[in-house]
Formats: structure tokens, sequence, C-alpha cells
């Protein structure tokens, strides 16, 4: 897999290369390529990983308006979007359903199988004082969430080539508020809902793997099981 990540902070490109060993040869500019010379480091560290990894350091609007111009870009298979202003807030330019950035998005995102992940606050006034991560089966999806996935989905629904379908899921991790939505290209809307056993035992059953491959020190079943919702109408 090729990995591009985009980060418009420099003071965290610098914490990620000093602090968490993120290969610096990595870090590239939107334009000119990379900003700095081969670590032999990164190389014995990566075992050459990091060749395959490039953090630019640009506004993720404007990177991702620039991919869908290029047009011979190939298209990315997942997305994930994580993004927070000054004041902990996902931009609005980011979920404007009308603005480019999610029009570009469509068009960069593979049109049969392409997904995107997004990670959101629950924007619900149902704190828990529980300290456990599964006290709650379900975070309440407040309005400021529940807007995003419908920009999310209406936008990348449009532009699918697998019919027109997308399948529309969030998970919530109420330890932390946080919601993870997921819009996923190349399913059938009208058996979204009579599948979603289907869908959940799916995702259930791929958990293990994705735990033992990023060697997560958490098990992630509990999470699907007790947050897993599926958006089949918004």
């Amino acid at each position: 897999a090729i990995v591009h990540v985009v980060e418009i902070d420099p003071v965290v490109i610098k914490a990620s290369i000093q602090a968490m060993g993120f290969p610096s040869h990595s870090t590239k500019n939107a334009s000119s390529g990379s900003l700095n010379s081969m670590d032999p480091l990164d190389q014995v560290l990566w075992g050459g990983l990091h060749e395959r990894l490039s953090l630019y350091e640009a506004d993720a609007e404007g990177f991702v308006v620039k991919r869908a111009a290029e047009m011979s870009s190939p298209f990315y298979d997942l997305v994930f979007v994580d993004a927070y202003d000054g004041d902990d807030l996902f931009p609005r330019k980011l979920w404007n359903a009308d603005g480019p950035f999610l029009k570009a998005l469509a068009t960069i995102l593979h049109p049969d199988h392409g997904t995107v992940v997004v990670n959101l606050h629950a924007d619900t006034d149902s704190l828990t004082k529980c300290t456990s991560p599964l006290f709650h089966p379900l975070l309440p999806m407040g309005r400021h969430v529940y807007q995003v996935c419908k920009a999310y989905k209406q936008v990348l629904e449009e532009d699918s080539g697998a019919g027109g379908s997308v399948l529309s899921f969030s998970v919530s991790s109420p330890w932390v508020q946080n919601i993870s939505l997921v819009i996923c290209r190349g399913f059938k809307a009208t058996t979204m809902t009579e599948n979603r056993s289907l869908i959940l035992n799916t995702l259930l059953s791929s958990s293990q793997d994705v735990e033992n491959l990023l060697k997560l020190p958490f098990p992630c079943i509990q999470y699907l099981k007790n947050g897993f919702l599926l958006i089949d109408s918004l």
C-alpha cells in the first residue's frame, strides 16, 4: 500500500518525527517533493516501508482539490479524515456538501469500493461518569454528527460508480466520546436494512485480523457489538 498523510501544522509534523519516530525523509512539500535527506536510521527502523509513506505539509482541502484536478493520480481506496481546529471543532469546509473538498474527495475516491472514515466528537450532553469504555451501548447521534453524516453520504453517493449506492454506518467509542463515521461505496442500498446482521457479522469476523495485524492492546469486538449503528437513511 502507498500511504499519503496530510498535516497542516508544522509543529505536529516536527513532533511526529522527533518524539514518535516518523521517518523524516517521508515528509514532503506538496509541490517540491521531499524536505529532508535520507536518514540511514529510517532504513533500519522501517525496513523500506518509509519509501511508501508520504507526509505532506499542506491544507487538506487544497491537497485534495489539487489531486482531483490532476486526474492522472490513482484512486484512493481508503481515506481517513481526522481534523479539528483550534477550538476543537471539525472544520465546516471539510463537511460542506457544496464545498470543493467533498466534491474533490468524491472524485479521487475509488468509485466502486472506495471507503471514507471520519473521526467525530460525539455532540451529546449525556456524558458518562463511568470509566469503562463499554458502559454505554451507543452514543446518541447529535445534530452536528447527523449533519456531517448526511453531507458525506450525499456527496459520495452522487458520484459513486457502483450504481450510486453506498453503505453508511457508525461505531461509537463512549469512553472517549468519539464516533467513527464510515461510508463505503459498492453496496446496494435496497439490501442494507435486510442485511444489517450480515454486515455486522462480517465486521466482527474481521476484527480479530485487524487486532493481530496492528497488535492492538484492546479488543475491537466489544466496540462493534455495542456501538454499531447502520445509517440506512438520512
